[in-house]
């Protein structure tokens, strides 16, 4: 890849700024493309965008940006879109920094901030050298998450359809399953968890076959199926928000989205778990309740006390075999297991070799 060092004035970056939305963000006199395909949309935080204005303001360098050369004087962003756009939005009055818009400064403010003087990287390559500058040099600061480096491996009319669903401010997504899924809209994270669902976990293999897809709508439909048959299966007060959010539900969809359910024995079910003080995973409440085993709800352990108790009054030797063991080669026990009534106290604890504990954990 070819790579030059190039002087850029502030007013000539922000000569010809347009912010169309998903239409795209131009800004040097409509020559720069802002937001490539392999971009992120714009995610700084005010203290972040205040501090591109300070660091201009005062004179200090700011970091290096990387403009890719697509030909004819044309250039896409690979590294800079967040302070590009900072520095545009503020120039276009878009927000205040230290309680004044760029109207508002004197004309000697003005013209400073206009004369500030950017170092920008000419790139020349193919895609995949851009591509593969573009991860290495995003390694410092704010960094790409997974499913953004897959939306800019797999660009395509997919990934940008898909956006619009799982994304975009105001994204249906958001809307209609925010109380379900965990992460950040805007980091991808939504869109991340609803590939993850259709493909089994397979992501990236579904991203490959699908990327020239004309648009996203399987996926959006897969996503709404998931969420009615929530809403259609498990009550969602704000009591149960808790253990609702950030459950696998493509996986628990795929076993039991077509069975027919007694939605009133599962809520008098998840009832009396959340208020079992035994059930120390809260969160595998609703796997457990569609039949996913014990092993989803982390059932409270006995304390040490409570083992050296049992051990001592057993003599050392195991309930089941009659052999005596030390302690460290013997496991606590729930005389009547959890599942069937018994509860984590000292008269429900007797120790078991490993060995018997195995044996009658197996059947």
């Amino acid at each position: 890849m070819k790579i030059e060092l190039h002087e850029i004035k502030v007013r000539d970056l922000v000569k010809g700024y347009k912010d169309s939305g998903d239409e795209g963000v131009v800004a040097y006199d409509g020559k720069l493309d802002v937001r490539p395909p392999y971009q992120r949309e714009f995610i700084y935080k005010d203290k972040q965008r205040n501090a591109v204005i300070d660091t201009i303001m005062k004179g200090f360098p700011l970091n290096v940006m990387y403009w890719v050369s697509c030909g004819d004087g044309r250039f896409e962003v690979m590294d800079g879109q967040q302070r590009t756009i900072s520095i545009a939005q503020y120039f276009d009055n878009e927000f205040s920094f230290n309680m004044r818009y760029f109207h508002n400064l004197e004309d000697d403010e003005q013209e400073r901030f206009l004369d500030y003087t950017l170092m920008v990287y000419f790139c020349e390559g193919s895609d995949s050298e851009k591509l593969d500058w573009f991860r290495t040099i995003n390694i410092a600061g704010e960094q790409l998450t997974n499913q953004e480096l897959r939306n800019a491996v797999y660009h395509g009319p997919f990934v940008q359809d898909a956006k619009k669903w799982f994304s975009k401010v105001g994204a249906p997504a958001a809307k209609i399953g925010g109380d379900y899924l965990v992460g950040a809209r805007e980091r991808q994270d939504y869109l991340e968890t609803a590939i993850k669902w259709i493909s089994d976990g397979a992501i990236e293999e579904y991203m490959a076959t699908h990327a020239k897809d004309p648009n996203a709508n399987v996926l959006w439909n897969h996503f709404q199926s998931i969420i009615g048959w929530i809403e259609a299966t498990f009550v969602h007060t704000k009591d149960r928000l808790k253990i609702l959010k950030g459950v696998d539900w493509g996986t628990l969809y795929k076993k039991y989205g077509s069975k027919v359910l007694d939605t009133k024995a599962i809520e008098k079910q998840i009832a009396k778990l959340l208020m079992d003080d035994d059930v120390t995973k809260k969160s595998g409440i609703v796997p457990y309740v569609l039949g996913e085993g014990e092993r989803c709800l982390s059932i409270r352990a006995f304390t040490e006390a409570q083992k050296l108790a049992a051990y001592t009054r057993q003599g050392g030797v195991c309930k089941m075999c009659g052999k005596k063991f030390n302690i460290d080669e013997m496991n606590a026990d729930h005389i009547k297991p959890w599942s069937k009534g018994g509860h984590t106290t000292p008269d429900n604890c007797q120790m078991l070799c490993s060995t018997c504990n195995f044996t009658k954990g197996a059947k």
